[in-house]
């Protein structure tokens, strides 16, 4: 453990308090603008928001994953926009330096991104790579003493603030599948990456992503993350666990926001003569909520402790993932209903939670996704 238990406790009560004064009054705003308030993001980096993952020795607190997702079932009960933010420099936009970086690509971008000086993105997806995403395109190419990279990439979180990308391009072209991919740390400006307009979506308005285009984008040399060539997609693998951890968290902790919002409603609101929540198919509702979101807090915090504990934790960390995120949609869908038509007008908010955590089940590998490494993984096992 990073922090010993009372030093723990105290940070998650100030998380609480961050979140219920600063963060919640701000949602609306933040959703009607797009844009999450600089001062807001100062907080965060005063906080140590955006090194919650990164080690000590570079200027983060070294959380612990089992840490980690107690933070978060705190930090995500609010928009999940704020949580994006800083989301990629705790998650795959730093992670893949910390495991597979060499020193001076750690002291050089580790202390920046634990203080929040520099936003990092993860560029992986592709127009025709998503899920398949070892069939990516995005070439890099040595010339001279570097390389150069040509491609597109799409839904890049983080894209329009990000000053450091880590990218994912192929180095061997006789190599189709993931041997040929390797990873590269490149930094913005550069007169070789354009950025496409922001995408218009569904939901989490103040969470940016846009597409990222390399035209005979010049990097040097040392851009190569881990110095390796052809290991560029192993690294991604290595921090899907924790990322998938991460969103499972995350999920969790918003479902516990709508069902404290979701409770409430149903203790004010009257109609004929009683609060509808002394109505059985109303507690129904809360009730199925409730278990569904004990079970995935659950599960979570068994997976990060194993995970912390050394164990391979793919099938866990899927598990987590595909229940989580699944979980959160349910619940979010029970939340309109017991709002009735209050859920389904903005005002009310709910309708806002309900649009934004269907991201959830899209990202960090489809729930479709995530049922096929469960199942992969147990008939390998029992081999």
């Amino acid at each position: 453990m990073a922090l010993d238990s009372q030093t723990l406790g105290q940070f998650l009560d100030t998380i609480e308090r961050f979140v219920r004064e600063r963060l919640e009054p701000a949602e609306e705003s933040v959703a009607e603008s797009d844009t999450v308030p600089p001062a807001l993001i100062d907080e965060m980096r005063q906080l140590g928001l955006f090194g919650m993952t990164i080690p000590e020795a570079y200027g983060g607190l070294g959380l612990s994953m089992r840490e980690e997702v107690e933070v978060l079932f705190q930090l995500c009960r609010t928009s999940p926009a704020f949580r994006s933010v800083h989301g990629t420099n705790n998650g795959i936009g730093s992670q893949g330096v910390v495991l597979d970086g060499t020193e001076e690509q750690k002291r050089k971008y580790l202390p920046r991104l634990a203080s929040g000086e520099i936003i990092a993105s993860f560029a992986l997806t592709e127009p025709d790579a998503g899920s398949d995403a070892a069939s990516l395109k995005t070439s890099a190419r040595r010339s001279g003493n570097g390389w150069v990279l040509n491609g597109t990439k799409r839904f890049i979180t983080n894209a329009p603030e990000a000053s450091l990308f880590t990218v994912m391009a192929r180095t061997n072209p006789a190599e189709k599948g993931a041997a040929g991919i390797s990873a590269f740390l490149v930094e913005a400006p550069n007169p070789g990456l354009k950025l496409g307009k922001p995408d218009r979506k569904m939901g989490q308005r103040g969470a940016h992503t846009a597409d990222v285009v390399f035209e005979d984008c010049f990097v040097p040399a040392d851009a190569l993350l881990g110095g390796t060539e052809g290991q560029g997609f192993k690294t991604a693998m290595k921090v899907l666990d924790r990322g998938r951890l991460h969103i499972s968290a995350v999920a969790v902790g918003v479902a516990e926001r709508l069902i404290r919002d979701m409770l409430r409603y149903a203790k004010e609101r009257v109609q004929f003569g009683h609060p509808i929540g002394e109505f059985q198919l109303v507690q129904a509702m809360l009730a199925d909520s409730r278990a569904e979101a004990y079970a995935a807090r659950a599960m979570v915090r068994d997976a990060a402790a194993r995970r912390d504990a050394g164990e391979n934790v793919s099938t866990e960390a899927s598990c987590c993932k595909y229940f989580s995120t699944e979980m959160v949609g349910r619940v979010a869908d029970r939340a309109v209903q017991i709002h009735g038509g209050a859920g389904y007008i903005a005002d009310y908010g709910v309708e806002r939670f309900y649009r934004d955590v269907r991201l959830f089940r899209l990202y960090e590998g489809t729930s479709q996704i995530q049922q096929l490494v469960i199942a992969r993984n147990m008939l390998r096992d029992a081999d």
